[in-house]
């Protein structure tokens, strides 16, 4: 019987320890989608508290102590920083075969040099030599980061965001203005670089908070937005800041593909509507996102970014939990839309006209697996390896099952080699471990085909470059960073 979470966890062959240790272990980290903010990094925050650290902002966390019965005042309300944690220690038990209760333990192992089982019984010792540690500098939020190698940071930025805390970072770690921070970044130090996400700059559902919005576009760019021309100039004058302040990466999140025939009049008449208070019927709303993701899929082309979609969930599904503490809580799930053609004809529009950039799609449900694997490979043109490319497995499928479906398809439909990997895609700076988990699936894999005979032992070498190129080479050449 196998030691809960030694060395070799979740390698089960000679062959994939090998890949592992030798080989992806050591790799530093890039994390080209998260959720970290920018303010905490350039501050390089101390945390009060282990319940701070690990527990703040975190939904996951969130949703399995729901369902293990704690009260939501031992969650998101003004309960001690210590009856938080002692309510997580108690559904710990209970999360057995779900995948935080691997992430739990590889963080407290990783950053805390913890192997005891987090539960009732242990979880006062565990607080506190947690939060002794914290008042470490080590333990700052920068030095969490240096401790788990990471070399790249991409945030997620609103277009109306003033990127301060970048510019910060970059000068700090330049010891000079920041004009253009990957130049400035001296080798070895830590490089934060905003993300593009202009999803508010669709959402007309509500055309009140749209207009709050356009309002706060109007600021940030120096246009009086009154028309939907205006928008899309304020928008190129936002997307050319964030391009000088080293941002080469746009994410959309969408509920699903939008490709609708529409008149270049069509837009604008829907936005002159919205900002007169009109409440957008289904069809408005679809032409419109159409539109929109198509010219920001236009401005990334010509700008050389690399294009990001994350699709496909139902979001803020409980209202009086929405109304009581906000979205991104833990009441979101998979949506099970069939987008296959819409995205096809997105893909196709931008090909035609040679504006398609290099492009990452996310699905949220496992059963678009094949769908978006098949899909990516139409649009491969030769230019560059891989450049399309179907992202690691999102949100739900962010676990050792939907790791190895992700891999195992992507193998079968596409070519793995040529894969950029994983990212954490989180709001926690105790997240880097599932760089670790990743790889220990990836390499467990390969080694597991290599021992049974699937994969020639004769190419080893050939192997192990792959191993460290989708760990870390692929997404470096990939990003240019």
């Amino acid at each position: 019987m196998k030691t809960f979470m030694d060395d070799n966890f979740l390698l089960q062959t000679t062959t994939a320890q090998r890949l592992y240790h030798e080989h992806a272990k050591h790799l530093p980290i890039i994390d080209y989608h998260c959720h970290l903010s920018p303010q905490e990094v350039a501050d390089d925050h101390r945390f009060r508290s282990i319940t701070e650290l690990w527990l703040g902002g975190d939904h996951y966390k969130w949703r399995a102590m729901r369902a293990n019965g704690v009260a939501e005042r031992f969650i998101t309300g003004d309960t001690t920083d210590w009856e938080k944690f002692e309510k997580w220690a108690e559904t710990m038990p209970y999360a057995m075969r779900n995948p935080l209760y691997h992430w739990t333990h590889l963080e407290l192992r990783t950053a805390f040099g913890i192997d005891k089982i987090l539960s009732p019984a242990t979880a006062r010792e565990i607080y506190d030599e947690c939060n002794e540690k914290l008042k470490s500098p080590e333990y700052s939020a920068r030095g969490l980061m240096r401790r788990y190698q990471v070399e790249v940071v991409c945030t997620t930025d609103d277009p109306v965001d003033s990127l301060e805390y970048h510019r910060k970072l970059a000068q700090e770690t330049a010891g000079q203005p920041a004009e253009g921070p990957k130049d400035n970044n001296p080798p070895g130090t830590l490089k934060m670089f905003p993300a593009w996400r202009p999803d508010k700059a669709m959402a007309i559902e509500n055309p009140k908070t749209y207009q709050e919005y356009i309002g706060k576009l109007s600021v940030a760019s120096g246009i009086q937005i009154k028309t939907y021309q205006d928008l899309i100039e304020a928008l190129a004058l936002r997307h050319d800041f964030f391009a000088e302040q080293g941002c080469s990466i746009s994410d959309h999140g969408i509920d699903r593909f939008y490709s609708d025939d529409y008149r270049p009049q069509d837009p604008c008449d829907i936005f002159d509507r919205v900002m007169d208070g009109e409440q957008p019927d289904d069809e408005d709303i679809s032409l419109f996102r159409s539109a929109m993701l198509y010219e920001q899929a236009v401005s990334d082309a010509r700008a050389g970014w690399v294009q990001q979609y994350h699709y496909g969930p139902i979001r803020n599904n409980n209202t009086k939990m929405f109304r009581l503490i906000g979205p991104d809580t833990g009441y979101d799930s998979m949506g099970d839309v069939n987008t296959a053609r819409p995205m096809a004809c997105f893909f196709d529009n931008l090909a035609q006209e040679d504006l398609l950039a290099k492009t990452i799609i996310y699905n949220i449900n496992p059963k678009d697996n094949d769908m978006v694997a098949t899909m990516i490979g139409n649009y491969q043109d030769g230019s560059m390896p891989g450049k399309m490319q179907w992202g690691s497995g999102w949100w739900f499928a962010d676990q050792k099952d939907g790791i190895e479906k992700q891999l195992n398809t992507l193998s079968l439909q596409g070519l793995l080699s040529r894969f950029v990997g994983m990212l954490t895609d989180s709001r926690s700076f105790l997240s880097y471990p599932r760089h670790e988990y990743f790889r220990r699936v990836l390499c467990n894999l390969i080694g597991n085909d290599i021992e049974q005979g699937l994969l020639p032992m004769s190419e080893i070498s050939r192997i192990e470059q792959m191993v460290e190129d989708i760990c870390y080479y692929n997404a470096k050449r990939y990003f240019n960073f």
